[in-house]
């Protein structure tokens, strides 16, 4: 199983899909710097008073309290929107999917009968590809600032680390969504779609709604796409309940893909 996980991360670092999706990622998070540094600008907000734009106390609340915004906080406002969750869905489902397309798949399972391991070489591989995504997502949006020339309040390394781990978790779990999708279809249009959904918060919010009609818990804020949106909540247990999350729809996600690979043809 290690020499197929090896296998996976050699052809992930030489895939153009991989690195297609961290350019994305990085040019997104740039260009949310950029585009907060403008609206801190006090000279970019006069230019645009004189052209006649409306700026009102609303906006100045808005540039002071963005100013006053720590490292953290910004890593947390570009990457705690679900964002991540959707491109690091959207990577694996490509990445998958190409397995399929290619032939890659048959010829694994031909050499090796056991698809058991293939599973995990993927489940493992998900692990590898979401932290790559994150740990360079973080680093992107703590040097954005800096480009943008936006200076923001430094935040402590451990806080940082500590959140940087809350955040690959849900990531890895919901990449194994984006894997168990393409195992159960065998092509990608299906993982794309519910990257998108389900990381834009769309299906949190629909089954929230539809709860509150119906009197039923609020189960949504389980969901991985509220759980990131809630790194950087002040309530005690919080990371508990992140960590709790992740592994169980981890598991689950990881015990689909186990048993459609067991059970469907090639």
């Amino acid at each position: 199983m290690f020499n197929l996980v090896k296998m996976d991360i050699r052809h992930l670092f030489r895939s153009r899909g991989f690195y297609s999706i961290l350019l994305v990622t990085t040019a997104l998070i740039l260009g949310v710097s950029a585009l907060v540094a403008t609206m801190t600008d006090q000279e970019v907000l006069d230019a645009m008073e004189a052209q006649g734009a409306e700026i009102d106390k609303s906006d100045y609340e808005m540039k002071a309290e963005l100013v006053r915004m720590g490292q953290l906080n910004f890593v947390h406002e570009c990457l705690g929107s679900g964002f991540l969750l959707v491109m690091a869905g959207i990577g694996m489902t490509l990445f998958t999917g190409g397995d399929f397309s290619s032939g890659y798949v048959k010829n694994i399972c031909f050499v090796r009968p056991r698809r058991r391991d293939y599973v995990l070489s993927k489940l493992l591989l998900a692990g590898v590809y979401s932290g790559v995504l994150t740990v360079l997502s973080i680093l992107m949006a703590l040097l954005g600032p800096i480009l943008a020339g936006l200076r923001l309040a430094a935040s402590p390394l451990p806080q940082l680390l500590w959140y940087a781990a809350l955040l690959w978790l849900p990531c890895w779990a919901f990449s194994l969504m984006a894997l168990a999708l393409v195992l159960l279809t065998r092509t990608t249009t299906l993982g794309i779609i519910m990257s998108l959904v389900s990381g834009a918060r769309l299906t949190a919010v629909l089954v929230g709604t539809l709860g509150g009609q119906l009197g039923l818990p609020p189960v949504e804020r389980y969901f991985l796409s509220s759980v990131v949106q809630d790194l950087c909540s002040p309530q005690a247990g919080a990371a508990a309940v992140i960590l709790a999350c992740a592994a169980g729809w981890g598991v689950l996600y990881a015990g689909v893909s186990l048993a459609v690979m067991k059970k469907r043809d090639i």
